[in-house]
C-alpha cells in the first residue's frame, strides 16, 4: 500500500502553515509597511512610472515591490487592502491636468495625509551616469535605510512674530517621515546592518535683503537616497593591494590583481621599499583621510565556541591565561555614494483622513478666525448626520435579525448589513475636495441637499 502523501504548503505543520504566521503582538506586526502607488497607471507617463520604481527600491523591504497597478482602479481598492495586509503607509504618484507631478503621503486607516508637489526629481539611472563609480546591485536594499533629518524644526524668532509653518505642522510632519521605518536602538543594532542613508533636508524660509521680512511660507524638503560604504585607513597601498587580491582569491575571481613578488626576496620589500612597484609609502597621503569622514568601530573577528566546560573555567579562572580579550578598535573611512532617486519636494495642504477630510493646512489659502469656526461648525453638523444613519442602519439591521424565520433569511440579511457597512463607510467619499471649498458654497451644498430618506423594511 502506498505512503499517504503529505501535505507540505498548506499544511498546519509546513513552512507556509498557520504555525509559521507571526504572533498578534510580535514587531513583524508593528513595523511600517508601505505602497507606493500611481494613481491613473496609464496617464502619468512613463518618466513618473520609472520614479514610482526607483521609490519602491528606495522603500525596501517593507514595500509592495511587485505591485501592479489597472487603469480602473481606485483609491478605495488600495485602503480596502490596506488594513488585512498590514499596510501603514500609502505614498501615490499622481499628475494633474496642468502636468504637474503630485505626491501623497497618507497614514491608514485614519489620516492624516500630506500633499506634496514634487517640483523637480532625477531618476535612479540618470544619478548613476552621473557618478564616476556608481554602487548598488548588492544586499544594501535587504534592511530598512537610515533615515536622516534635517532643519524640520524652525528655530523660533526673536521680534516674537508668528512663523508662517505652525509648530504643530512641523511636529507632525516630523512625526510622520518618522514613522515610514521601523525605529533603530543605537545600543542593540548592528552598524553591519545599515547600508543606506535616507536624507531629507528642509529648506529654511529665506529672508529678503531690503527686508527682514520672510519671503513665503513654504515647506520644501530635498531628498536624496546614499549607500554607505567603508574601508580601513592606515594602511599602505601594498597592504591594500593584498588584501584587495586575497579577497578575489576567495571568491575566485581572476588573478590580475595579485601583485607579482617573484622578483623579490622577502614581503617586506613589497611592502617597505617605496621604490617597488605599488609597494610601500610613497607619501604620507596615501594612507590618510579627512578626519570628519574616519570612525572607530568594533572589528569582527571570529571567535572560537567554548562548550560548558570550558566557560564554567573560564568564570572561575581555572584556566591559565585565562582573560577577557578586549575588542580591536580599527579605523574605517565612511564614504556616501549616491543612489538615487532625488526629490524636491514642496508641500501644498495637510488634511485629516485619508485623501479626504478637513483641510488643516493650506498654502495658498488663508482663512479668518470666523470662517474656520464656521468651518468647524459646518463638519460638526457632517459627523453628526453620519453618526445618524450609521444609529438608523444599525436598528434596521437589528430588526430584520428579530425578523427572520429560516436560515434563507439569516444569508439574507447578513449581505443586507455588509452592504449597510459598506456604504457608511464610503459615505464621505464625495468630500474630498470640500475643504478647498468656500464656506459660501459649502453651505449652499449643504441648503440644496435633500434629506436622505432611509428605508425601514
Amino acid at each position: 500500500m502506498a505512503r499517504r502523501r503529505t501535505k507540505k504548503r498548506t499544511h498546519a505543520g509546513a513552512r507556509t502553515g498557520p504555525t509559521q504566521a507571526p504572533a498578534a503582538n510580535s514587531s513583524a506586526l508593528r513595523a511600517p509597511k508601505s505602497m507606493v502607488i500611481r494613481i491613473g497607471a496609464g496617464e502619468v507617463g512613463p518618466s513618473v512610472s520609472q520614479l514610482v520604481k526607483d521609490v519602491r527600491s528606495m522603500m525596501e523591504p517593507d514595500t509592495a515591490s511587485r505591485l501592479k497597478e489597472r487603469r480602473s482602479n481606485r483609491l478605495r481598492d488600495y485602503t480596502t487592502m490596506a488594513g488585512p495586509l498590514g499596510v501603514s503607509h500609502l505614498l501615490l504618484f499622481s499628475r494633474s491636468t496642468t502636468g504637474n507631478t503630485n505626491l501623497r503621503l497618507a497614514l491608514t486607516p485614519r489620516g492624516p495625509t500630506l500633499h506634496f508637489r514634487v517640483e523637480k526629481y532625477s531618476l535612479c539611472k540618470d544619478v548613476l551616469k552621473a557618478i564616476k563609480h556608481p554602487k548598488g546591485g548588492g544586499k544594501e536594499y535587504l534592511t530598512a535605510p537610515l533615515l536622516v533629518m534635517n532643519n524640520f524644526t524652525s528655530p523660533s524668532t526673536s521680534d516674537g512674530t508668528t512663523p508662517a509653518i505652525p509648530k504643530h505642522l512641523e511636529s507632525l510632519t516630523t512625526m510622520i517621515f518618522q514613522s515610514l521605518f521601523p525605529p533603530i536602538s543605537p545600543q542593540t543594532t548592528p552598524l553591519s546592518t545599515i547600508k543606506r542613508i535616507l536624507l531629507l533636508n528642509r529648506e529654511l524660509p529665506r529672508v529678503s535683503s531690503s527686508s527682514s521680512k520672510v519671503d513665503d511660507g513654504s515647506y520644501i524638503i530635498n531628498l536624496r537616497h546614499y549607500a554607505i560604504t567603508t574601508k580601513r585607513t592606515g594602511l599602505s597601498r601594498g597592504i591594500k593591494r593584498l588584501n584587495a587580491a586575497e579577497r578575489m582569491l576567495r571568491e575566485r575571481k581572476n588573478k590580475h590583481g595579485v601583485p607579482n613578488l617573484g622578483k623579490l626576496g622577502d614581503v617586506a620589500d613589497y611592502l617597505l621599499d617605496p621604490s617597488a612597484a605599488g609597494g610601500g609609502f610613497t607619501s604620507g597621503s596615501e594612507s590618510e583621510v579627512e578626519t570628519d569622514v574616519e570612525v572607530e568601530v568594533v572589528e569582527a573577528n571570529s571567535r572560537k565556541v567554548l562548550n560548558k566546560r570550558q566557560l564554567e573555567a573560564l568564570r572561575n579562572n581555572e584556566v591559565k591565561g585565562a582573560h577577557r580579550q578586549s575588542p580591536q578598535i580599527e579605523k574605517r573611512a565612511v564614504k556616501l555614494v549616491e543612489l538615487g532617486p532625488r526629490m524636491k519636494l514642496r508641500m501644498t495642504k495637510v488634511e485629516e483622513g485619508v485623501c479626504g477630510g478637513k483641510i488643516m493646512w493650506h498654502e495658498y489659502l488663508h482663512k479668518s478666525k470666523d470662517e474656520v469656526k464656521e468651518m468647524e461648525r459646518v463638519w460638526e453638523v457632517r459627523r453628526q448626520e453620519r453618526e445618524e444613519r450609521k444609529r438608523l442602519q444599525k436598528e434596521n439591521v437589528e430588526r430584520k435579525r428579530k425578523d427572520k424565520s429560516g436560515p434563507g433569511k439569516g444569508e439574507v440579511v447578513d449581505e443586507v448589513e455588509e452592504d449597510d457597512v459598506d456604504d457608511e463607510y464610503w459615505d464621505d467619499e464625495d468630500l474630498e475636495d470640500a475643504g478647498d471649498m468656500d464656506i459660501d458654497e459649502v453651505n449652499n451644498v449643504e441648503s440644496s441637499k435633500e434629506p436622505a430618506k432611509v428605508v425601514a423594511g
